[in-house]
């Protein structure tokens, strides 16, 4: 067995303190291949460990860049016993902060973890630049629970050499106080040290924790609920009262009931556990643990008696959001005045409203609406506990009289769709299209990563994205969203639900949802966008009803010019239309495990937003050479886009496999602009 701690720990917040921590009892909490995929122990160098992603411990929507080694960059271990510390399959891959320097230093790249208190936890970073090879080009600082581990870290100047690894340990001692109960790591570019290039890059993480000096390393027991100490109470103070004379026989019977009862109880559980996991059994309550369970009646329809079922399921979030009274709705829409109607949904219509000055968009349900008591029980639950820039932010809601309303902030430019066909509005440009995009990928990577739990929005179209004043994207809709799979689960068995000609055919067929589904349907709106067509329309052609198959054969074909809307036709720089193909046909493929995630799709679109601009700004980006999102013949009329032949994946995120621009140049050449 190899010494795999034979250096002490450096203590966070004490520079000139170390830990030894060979002689203690650890237990691994987390072991995260950083940048990379799972790593299965047969994989592992010799110890049997297993790998995990790292991307579900991201906080919040900053993700980064992943990348990975090419096939000319092999790892190099200082000696035989290195080799022990982590396979190669961790140091071959990384997760570093972008290109953009101006972002990098207004960010910090951070994992959260859940751990248990009173402990003192190793914190084991491991480190292997696979792209620089001086001194000083990254360097960057390192932070443990909000303090600093260490300043100004350079992985060249620790290792000697590019694509030799390394690694460190810090020991954080956790207090058991309150919010005691997570682990934050953090890394950030060191400005002082004017590094040639802001970035950090990380390419495993492991986490331990130390034995007490009781040799203990028992977690805290669980708080007990109010319902298990009432229910014990009760126990008490019922079945256990007995006379003196005959308490052996009373009390041995109840005791015997009790295990029996349990034994009763635990079947009937294993077996709606069962139930719940058959395809096709759809309980709002079972998929929302984030925000507890709701209690109004399952009906799909509006059948809600007079009585506010929101004061009692929604309570806990009045503090949040603002809980209207009919009247004031009523007010604030001059009584539903037909003339202040802006848009029509599955839900019903939307007003525009103005409450204490503010204008808002005010959703009125139907009682002949096939989205009822759960949609919007879901609405609340969800956006009542999110807040981000490109989600629509809710203001409160109205549960009164039979009515159930929904107060938003008012979108002053409607929905996309509005400004892309079949409207009396000028058809947006290219480059705002482009923006707008992005700003709805960044509102779905933040509910796919961003909070503590996956949602999957499952009505994403272009309808759904609205346009505040500023012309930015916020995400709407959630009533039909759903809390994501679990660890032990891939996908969430629920019936099918969305828009025609936006849903995953995959979900469609085997009623499992991932977030993929969102992907997918995302995929649809990047089309609609290019195209500027609905993604169903009976009238046309078989083969030209659906978007999503007709643009795919289109690029088959590569005819997909043909099919691009005219108005933006010409306004597309050659690079950045096939950066922005080469996504959505991504986000088409038929099988879930083979598309991108939302933060791969966003990055790419970002990408895409830069070589427009590039090419507006006069630059030339470079077109030679083909790659996975196919061949480009360019004139000045026009682009010719075909698949890739091949059927085989190669991201343009690889530097190796970038075509030489002036956006990635730091990238590409490391030596600088």
């Amino acid at each position: 067995m190899p010494n795999l701690f034979s250096q002490p720990a450096s203590l966070v917040g004490f520079s000139d303190q170390t830990l030894d921590v060979g002689g203690a009892g650890l237990q691994t909490m987390y072991r995260l291949n950083v940048g990379g995929q799972y790593v299965a122990p047969s994989n592992d160098s010799g110890m049997s460990r297993t790998w995990y992603d790292d991307s579900a411990y991201l906080y919040g929507a900053a993700f980064g860049v992943t990348y990975e080694a090419t096939d000319k960059v092999r790892v190099d271990y200082p000696d035989a016993e290195a080799e022990y510390i982590a396979p190669t399959g961790v140091y071959s891959t990384m997760r570093t902060m972008g290109p953009d320097p101006t972002i990098n230093r207004n960010y910090n790249l951070t994992w959260v973890f859940s751990v248990d208190g009173n402990y003192t936890y190793v914190v084991r970073f491991h480190f292997c630049e696979l792209i620089h090879t001086k001194v000083n080009q990254r360097v960057f600082d390192i932070f443990v629970n909000n303090r600093t581990a260490y300043e100004d870290a350079d992985v060249i100047a620790w290792a000697s050499s590019k694509a030799v690894p390394v690694y460190k340990d810090f020991a954080i001692s956790v207090t058991d106080g309150p919010g005691d109960d997570q682990l934050w790591v953090a890394l950030h570019p060191s400005v002082d040290a004017k590094p040639q290039y802001y970035d950090s890059i990380l390419n495993g993480l492991e986490i331990f924790k130390m034995s007490s000096s009781t040799k203990n390393l028992a977690g805290p027991n669980p708080e007990p609920s109010q319902m298990l100490l009432k229910a014990e109470a009760n126990l008490t103070a019922g079945s256990f009262k007995t006379e003196s004379h005959s308490s052996s026989v009373i009390i041995l019977a109840p005791v015997g009931g009790v295990v029996a009862a349990a034994v009763v109880i635990a079947v009937v559980a294993v077996l709606y556990k069962k139930k719940g996991r058959m395809p096709g059994n759809d309980s709002n309550g079972m998929w929302l643990p984030l925000y507890g369970h709701s209690h109004t009646s399952s009906n799909s329809k509006s059948s809600i008696s007079g009585k506010s079922s929101a004061g009692s399921n929604f309570a806990n979030v009045s503090a949040i959001c603002r809980h209207f009274s009919f009247a004031e709705i009523k007010q604030a829409t001059k009584n539903f005045d037909e003339s202040l109607v802006i848009g029509v949904g599955g839900f019903g219509k939307v007003y525009k409203g103005v409450v204490d000055g503010v204008k808002v968009a005010i959703k009125r349900s139907n009682p002949q609406s096939e989205q009822g008591v759960n949609e919007f029980n879901t609405e609340i639950e969800m956006l009542s506990k999110l807040r981000h820039k490109h989600l629509v932010s809710l203001i409160g809601f109205c549960e009164e009289d039979e009515e159930m309303c929904l107060v938003y902030d008012y979108m002053a430019h409607g929905t996309l769709r509005e400004h892309l066909y079949k409207t009396n509005n000028t058809p947006l440009q290219w480059k705002p299209r482009l923006e707008i995009c992005i700003g709805a990928a960044r509102g779905l990577h933040y509910l796919h990563t961003g909070a503590k739990y996956t949602i999957i929005h499952r009505d994403v179209k272009t309808t759904n994205i609205l346009l505040d004043e500023k012309w930015v994207a916020k995400v709407s809709d959630f009533g039909l969203s759903k809390t994501g799979p679990t660890m032990n689960q891939g996908h969430v068995s629920t019936m099918v639900k969305g828009s025609f000609g936006y849903l995953d055919p995959e979900y469609f067929k085997r009623q499992q949802l991932t977030e993929k589904s969102d992907v997918y349907s995302f995929g649809v709106v990047l089309f609609e966008v290019l195209c500027a067509r609905p993604a169903l329309n009976p009238s046309l052609p078989r083969d030209q009803m659906n978007l999503s198959e007709w643009a795919m054969n289109s690029l088959k074909k590569g005819a997909l010019n043909e099919i691009i809307d005219p108005v933006v036709k010409n306004q597309i720089a050659p690079e950045c239309l096939k950066k922005f193909v080469y996504t959505a046909e991504k986000c088409l493929l038929e099988h879930g495990v083979d598309r991108p995630s939302m933060g791969d799709v966003l990055w790419n679109l970002e990408f895409a937003l830069q070589l427009q601009e590039t090419f507006e700004n006069g630059g030339s980006p470079s077109t030679d050479g083909a790659d996975a999102s196919g061949s480009f013949a360019s004139s000045s009329d026009s682009v010719s886009l075909t698949s890739d032949e091949t059927g085989v994946s190669r991201g343009l995120d690889d530097p190796a496999q970038m075509s030489t621009t002036a956006v990635f140049s730091q990238i590409v050449h490391p030596s600088g602009r």
